[in-house]
């Protein structure tokens, strides 16, 4: 075989020359120049006492099947940018770039100081560091600002070497300028002005130990360099370049493949400029890299590829597998990634949608931006179908397992492609439950650790409480991707930290999830650390919103308004860790674990005597939109019979609460507030007591709307002068709730919404208006 490299070494004045007259040039795809201050210094220290630093490699030009777009190294003449290289430098660009502006250029070099500020360096050699056996040689590399001078911090000149005569005297024995240690005319001048500016014997001897020590160390210098020559393929020059191009800064997948596809004359880097332009003004993408993209495209190239040798497969031979790993992404031809990257382009409108069903408005919001690999893979395959009733549940039961069951948190190349394959065929198919549904499990203690931004579940409650209904508190309307960015909407405490820490409430409850909810800048502004009792005045005279509709909101972020205004942190605590695990339950369709116990740690809070008060404050503020009262269920009073009109009452009143905000009916309460009592409905059941009550009403709700749904209702027996008075909590409803008429004996399914204190029937275009203005259907 053919020979295709050489090695040797090349001078570094010869070196640094090739690239200022444009004989050696970068290939396009190549990155930008990047290091800092000290890596400079440190690297012309290390050339000054001749230690090594590292190889370079060049490829000659002139081969037809290697083209690659040449550009100029950072400042080479651009009157040179037209010349034709002779020679590309593969790898040490770093290394060459900065000793070419810091030895070659004669400019000031633009670089960047620790704090990655811009700034511009001239380079200098401490003469008397520089003789000294003992000094550390990169204490005597001095960097100097553009004009040459240090200041103190009262501005006073504390260093000059800005002109030839002071850098001669500066210092103890001077500071030679780095910019023309390889142009021995400019040196000679430098060193004659040196020597006139002292006992010229003196300084004789302290330059002739320069010379030994700095400047013939420079001149002397040659950088080891593999050359490989033009009859190298281009397969083998992206193979070299993936593996010796790895310092510095890490070498991504999207600059190797740049390198592969500019040998087929495609501008990798171009395309997808012109692709993030497409989406610039989406937030959800905004973080949405190259390299993401690049494996979303693999993975849909190589499930095609597996699709392809499925069908033509003959027994025995080996099907390549579905994968977005590195090396499936390096393999990625251009026709691969032209047949699939404006699909995925237009997939990632099908994303937004999908997410903004979901309350996920933002990129700082994803749960796992990883997700968004198979999520796009999946909707690119399904296309509109995706967004049909069957694909679409299914598609957000996988979402959410993903998230609570906080999947896609470390390497996730392999379950990107199991799930691609899983819910394609899970969906198309009717296949199993992908592995990602079935893996699932959220323990319930875990809402106790969810503090921060940090954690995926923590984002994904937040948005949930959004998908329930949880409505905009300025508005009073439900949130969408407009008022999320206009009312800077963000999680936020319903109990200040300040009113929790001087309430003796533990850090680690008043900062977790349980005790937060999307509130937006204004309403927050008049929350301060006061007292729930006293900000929601404030809010009421402030934005400013009736009581009635303030407690509706509050219901839609399952916040009971009664316990909120009595500042009972117990119960509203109690109350929305039981809600937030019904909530990730309805989301996942997988039962919560509370396996190791601990439970609920404010549990029994509105039992008992807090059940009653509850329940009389409830009483006592009156029916409201999101608050009913109904004297019985079951029985009629008028006829002292079992009617089914009441249970249609009580089912109506459910499902209005369920498709509006939430709310809460109070059964065994007449519309006047007066207490009856379920007394009169326990006569109709042999066991006398609640359970059957509660029993019946069970049935009940599952027979009309499921079991799923029926989830989101609790039911609680409190006692008021003697009398059982029944409180049914109702949360807002994922989904638009449909009942079946049972009232007259007709058949039919009737959607009903609550409107102020009432109970409606919506149908034909209000139905859709409400739906779309309530779940953006």
């Amino acid at each position: 075989m053919a020979k295709t490299f050489d090695s040797g070494d090349v001078p570094l004045a010869d070196l640094l020359n090739q690239a200022h007259q444009g004989e050696l040039q970068l290939p396009d795809f190549q990155r930008g120049w990047v290091w800092d201050d000290d890596h400079i210094v440190s690297l012309l220290a290390s050339v000054s006492r001749s230690f090594p630093i590292g190889a370079v490699m060049t490829l000659q030009t002139g081969n037809a099947d290697v083209r690659f777009q040449p550009r100029i190294l950072e400042g080479v003449p651009d009157s040179v940018a037209m010349s034709a290289p002779k020679y590309l430098l593969l790898d040490g660009q770093q290394r060459t770039t900065s000793l070419y502006l810091a030895l070659r250029s004669g400019a000031p070099v633009p670089t960047r100081d620790t704090r990655k500020n811009d700034i511009e360096r001239w380079y200098f050699a401490d003469i008397d560091a520089c003789i000294d056996p003992d000094a550390d040689r990169n204490d005597a590399i001095l960097s100097l600002p553009v004009d040459k001078r240090r200041v103190n911090a009262r501005g006073d000149v504390v260093l000059d070497a800005s002109t030839t005569e002071a850098q001669v005297r500066a210092g103890k024995a001077g500071f030679f300028p780095l910019s023309i240690v390889l142009n021995p005319a400019a040196t000679a001048d430098w060193q004659l002005a040196y020597l006139e500016a002292g006992p010229p014997r003196e300084q004789m001897k302290i330059w002739k130990r320069f010379q030994e020590t700095l400047t013939l160390p420079f001149l002397q210098y040659s950088v080891p360099r593999i050359a490989l020559n033009r009859q190298t393929t281009k397969e083998a020059v992206c193979q070299v370049f993936e593996k010796v191009n790895t310092g510095g800064v890490e070498l991504t997948v999207f600059e190797l493949l740049t390198a592969t596809y500019a040998a087929e004359n495609f501008r990798l880097r171009n395309d997808w400029k012109r692709r993030q332009a497409i989406w610039a003004d989406e937030p959800l993408l905004a973080d949405l890299d190259a390299t993401t993209f690049l494996q979303i495209v693999t993975l849909l190239w190589t499930r095609g590829r597996w699709e392809e040798r499925t069908r033509e497969r003959v027994r025995g031979d080996r099907v390549p597998a579905v994968s977005a790993k590195r090396r499936d992404m390096l393999s990625l031809p251009l026709s691969g990634y032209r047949r699939w990257a404006d699909a995925v382009t237009e997939a990632l409108q099908g994303v937004v949608r999908f997410l903004h069903g979901e309350r996920i408005f933002h990129a700082r919001d994803l749960p796992y931006s990883t997700q968004l690999v198979p999520l796009t893979a999946i909707l690119t395959l399904l296309g509109g179908d995706a967004f049909t009733p069957k694909p679409i549940a299914k598609l957000r039961q996988w979402y959410w397992c993903g998230v609570f069951g906080e999947l896609y948190g470390g390497t996730t190349d392999t379950r990107f492609a199991n799930d691609l394959q899983d819910v394609l065929a899970w969906i198309r198919d009717d296949g199993e439950e992908p592995r990602t549904v079935r893996e699932s499990q959220f323990q319930a203690e875990r809402l106790l650790r969810l503090r921060t931004r940090n954690s995926a579940a923590y984002k994904g409650l937040y948005a949930l409480v959004m998908k329930r209904g949880g409505r905009d508190f300025r508005t009073g309307e439900t949130i969408d991707a407009k008022a999320y960015a206009a009312d800077s909407i963000d999680i936020r405490h319903i109990f200040p930290q300040k009113w929790c820490a001087a309430n003796g409430v533990d850090s680690a409850y008043a900062n977790c999830i349980v005790n937060k909810t999307a509130i937006d800048g204004q309403t927050w502004g008049y929350m301060g650390a006061s007292a729930p009792s006293k900000y929601l005045a404030a809010i009421e005279t402030g934005v400013p919103v009736t009581p009635q509709d303030l407690d509706a909101i509050l219901t839609s972020h399952d916040i009971d308004p009664i316990a909120l205004r009595q500042d009972d942190f117990g119960a509203i605590f109690e109350a929305r860790y039981e809600r937030l695990i019904r909530q990730i339950e309805d989301a996942t369709g997988r039962p919560v674990n509370r396996s190791d116990g601990q439970g609920n740690p404010f549990a029994g809070q509105r039992g008992g005597v807090a059940l009653t008060r509850g329940i009389q404050s409830l009483i006592k503020a009156g029916e409201s939109k999101v608050v009913e009262f109904k004297s019985t269920g079951r029985k009629n009073l008028d006829t002292g019979k079992v009617d089914q009109a009441m249970g249609w009452a009580v089912i109506k009143t459910v499902a209005g609460f369920m498709n509006g905000h939430g709310g809460t009916l109070l059964v065994g309460v007449r519309d006047d507030g007066s207490v009856l009592g379920l007394e009169e409905d326990l006569t109709i059941f042999s066991k006398k007591n609640t359970d059957g009550w509660e029993q019946w009403l069970t049935e009940l709700l599952i027979q009309t709307f499921g079991k799923a749904v029926t989830a989101n209702v609790t039911v609680a027996f409190g006692t008021i002068d003697d009398r059982t008075v029944a409180r049914i909590d109702v949360a807002p409803a994922l989904e638009p709730v449909y009942t079946t008429r049972t009232k007259t004996g007709a058949k039919g399914a009737v959607f009903l919404v609550r409107l102020n204190n009432t109970t409606h029937e919506l149908d034909g275009p209000e139905a859709s208006k409400y739906q779309h203005a309530r779940w953006f259907k």
